[in-house]
C-alpha cells in the first residue's frame, strides 16, 4: 500500500493531500529514509513523523485498503521516540 493512503486509512493523518504534502516536505520516513508519498509500506516498517514539534513514531502491525474509525488504531503500534 502507497505510504500517503496508509497514514490516512490508519488516520494518522486525516487526509490524503495532507499526507502527500507532508511526504514533500520530507517530514515522514520509513525505518530511518525520508519517503515519498509512494513508498510501499509493509508489515513491520518504522514509520516516523514530524508533525511541528511532536515526532511520532510506529510499527505498522497490518496493512488493509479500508478500516473503520475505531479499527484504525490497530493497524500499528506506538513506539518511543
Amino acid at each position: 500500500m502507497r505510504l500517503d493512503k496508509y497514514l490516512k486509512v490508519s488516520r494518522l493523518i486525516k487526509r490524503r493531500t495532507v499526507a502527500n504534502e507532508a511526504c514533500d516536505q520530507g517530514k515522514i520516513s520509513i525505518d530511518g529514509k525520508v519517503a515519498k508519498a509512494s513508498a510501499e509500506v509493509k508489515v513491520g516498517d518504522i514509520i516516523e513523523l514530524k508533525l511541528g514539534e511532536k515526532v511520532i513514531r510506529v510499527e505498522v502491525l497490518t496493512v488493509t485498503e479500508h478500516a473503520a474509525k475505531a479499527d484504525a488504531a490497530e493497524m500499528y503500534r506506538l513506539l518511543q521516540p
